[in-house]
């Protein structure tokens, strides 16, 4: 099994690097506040910053998509 199928690890990435910093609130929360209320004033690195921490949680959704997909079509 892979590094990146490996469902331990993908939560630990997504409760360290996702989350990460945890006060006042989680990072990734604060950005995608930003983009949904209309992304004003982002720079590039402000997108590979969200990019950055939403990255384990697509690696999550990816693997339970997977998952699910074995689950119901054997």
């Amino acid at each position: 099994m892979s590094i990146i199928n490996n469902l331990k690890i993908i939560i630990l990435l997504c409760l360290t690097l996702g989350l990460a910093p945890f006060f006042p609130e989680p990072h990734i929360w604060g950005k995608i506040k930003w983009v949904l209320g209309g992304g004003t004033g982002m720079t590039l690195l402000d997108w590979f910053d969200l990019f950055f921490h939403g990255f384990p949680f697509i690696l999550l959704f990816r693997l339970l998509i997977l998952r699910l997909k074995h689950l119901f079509n054997p």
